[in-house]
């Protein structure tokens, strides 16, 4: 069921409020933000800007604004980073791997051929060759 909550319960709640979390594009219904644990660099999310747990309780509108970030991240994404593919998926609830269960929002992480390495199989480890303050930045000149 979808609830109002203030802004020190939900990570998507507080973007739009707090300075240090990496927000690139808001729109009325949606925000596209930089992964602060990313699988990848250029790793993104786009989340509606209403505190909404499930897809299927959202308006078209809100969902079409959520997914038309998608496609603009993927685009700029492809300009900075030239990824040779994407996943790109929505874990819907806890037991789905949502970390955010109470606000639905969709992953962007960028592929490249042969991007896997020993460590995270050895060291259970990801290795990220950007600060994501660059990350950030790369992307915003890219969706302007």
């Amino acid at each position: 069921m979808s609830s109002a909550r203030t802004t020190d319960t939900c990570f998507f709640c507080s973007c739009r409020t707090l300075e240090t979390i990496p927000v690139l594009v808001t729109t009325d219904l949606a925000m596209l933000v930089v992964n602060s644990f990313p699988y990848a660099v250029g790793h993104v999310m786009a989340a509606p800007t209403r505190h909404r747990s499930n897809i299927e309780e959202a308006p078209l509108d809100e969902v079409s604004d959520v997914f038309a970030l998608v496609q603009r991240a993927i685009r700029a994404i492809q300009r900075v980073y030239n990824a040779d593919g994407f996943n790109i998926g929505l874990n819907q609830g806890r037991i789905a791997g949502a970390a955010i269960p109470g606000h639905y929002h969709v992953h962007v992480v960028p592929r490249w051929n042969g991007d896997t390495s020993f460590m995270p199989v050895i060291a259970g480890t990801r290795v990220i060759p950007e600060a994501i303050e660059i990350t950030f930045q790369r992307l915003v000149a890219a969706l302007a």
